[in-house]
């Protein structure tokens, strides 16, 4: 013990020395000097204040376990000694970062920090971001795969933006098990509602220690908090790569859209079958719908006949009908059966040209190209 107490000594006085070193260079200098007696009280006062905290390393020490190491000590010492100039800066409040679109529609996000600049994306109403940097007016934002500019006047910052966030966003429970049983009550001997795979999410209600409450198909079940991670969900930007994906896909949508099937006689159907042969007999089984979806598409308007017949009969409207060349076919009955099932087809509510009345023969006209044909 003795030898112990000799090691805390020597290692104590060791570490006293170094502290006064580093910390007050002039202090040997000024105890040379008798004369300086206001400088040399201000160091003995430094010095004072150092041993004071060595002191309170020391405390820490004589508590712990004496086999620990010489460099395992003195780092401890310095821990000690320096907490509370860390202290300060570990509860600083950080300014939040989050953003939040000020706007009753979008606004754009650009690559520069200029109107002027390439439009990168678009931040909708309700959606968040977080702050990368700022210039002028301007702010840096990221959100989603979106990074880029944004007018501070179009932006929520601090308070603001997180009292939006809270009434916007969204808790989400995503399960992290392969089957996870949603249950009518928080207990492992609850009912079950159902089963949700990995990576499956649910809106999250709330949590409730080992339970997180949840909307599961209209109703509120519970899920076990050990099997979910819990997450508080944004809306954000959409980039152009995606707006312009979506927008094709929503047009590709509204083009192939299943309309309300109409009756039609047989002697329609052979009416139908026969313009649509006359006029792209040649093309793919795609070209033929889309001319008999017109047809089907001006039956459905209220600016034309309501009726096939009426329709492909009608003045000035398909050349065949007018020349003589359509009733031949269908005397003939020489109509290929490509042409009599798109007949069918288009009748029963297929269309692959959206709400399209009219079509020609490609060239200077805009419209959707199918074949050798442009509907619009």
């Amino acid at each position: 013990m003795k030898a112990n107490c000799r090691k805390w000594k020597g290692l104590f006085s060791l570490l006293s020395l170094s502290v006064a070193l580093s910390a007050t260079p002039m202090n040997l200098l000024a105890e040379n000097k008798k004369t300086e007696e206001v400088q040399t009280k201000k160091v003995d006062q430094k010095a004072e204040a150092e041993e004071v905290a060595l002191s309170a390393g020391a405390a820490v020490l004589l508590n712990m376990d004496i086999t620990m190491a010489d460099e395992e000590i003195v780092e401890l010492v310095k821990s000690n000694t320096t907490e509370a100039i860390s202290v300060k800066t570990l509860t600083k409040k950080e300014d939040s970062t989050l953003v939040m679109a000020k706007v009753n529609e979008y606004v754009n996000i650009r690559e520069e920090a200029d109107q002027d600049s390439k439009k990168l994306g678009v931040l909708y109403k309700d959606c968040g971001g977080h702050i990368v940097e700022s210039e002028g007016d301007w702010t840096k934002i990221q959100s989603g795969d979106v990074t880029g500019w944004v007018k501070n006047e179009y932006l929520y910052f601090g308070e603001e933006a997180q009292e939006l966030a809270k009434e916007v966003g969204i808790l989400t429970a995503y399960s992290q098990t392969e089957t996870l049983r949603v249950r009518k009550e928080p207990g492992l001997d609850a009912g079950v509602l159902g089963l949700l795979s990995e990576g499956e999410a649910v809106e999250a209600i709330a949590e409730q220690d080992e339970w997180v409450e949840v909307s599961y198909e209209g109703t509120t079940g519970y899920v076990s908090a050990e099997y979910v991670k819990v997450e508080f969900d944004l809306d954000v930007a959409e980039s152009m790569e995606e707006i312009l994906a979506r927008e094709a896909a929503e047009k590709e949508a509204k083009r192939n859209a299943q309309k309300e099937a109409v009756l039609a006689t047989a002697s329609e159907l052979d009416i139908l079958a026969a313009l649509i042969q006359c006029e792209a007999g040649s093309e793919l089984y795609d070209g033929q719908i889309a001319v008999g979806a017109v047809v089907m598409n001006r039956v459905r308007s209220g600016g034309y006949p309501n009726t096939i017949t009426d329709v492909i009969y009608a003045s000035g409207q398909f050349t065949p009908a007018s020349t003589g060349r359509l009733n031949s076919l269908i005397l003939s009955g020489n109509i290929k059966e490509s042409c009599r099932q798109a007949a069918q087809a288009v009748v029963s509510g297929t269309c692959n040209v959206g709400d399209a009345l009219h079509f020609r023969r490609v060239g200077t006209k805009e419209g959707i190209i199918i074949g050798n044909h442009v509907f619009w």
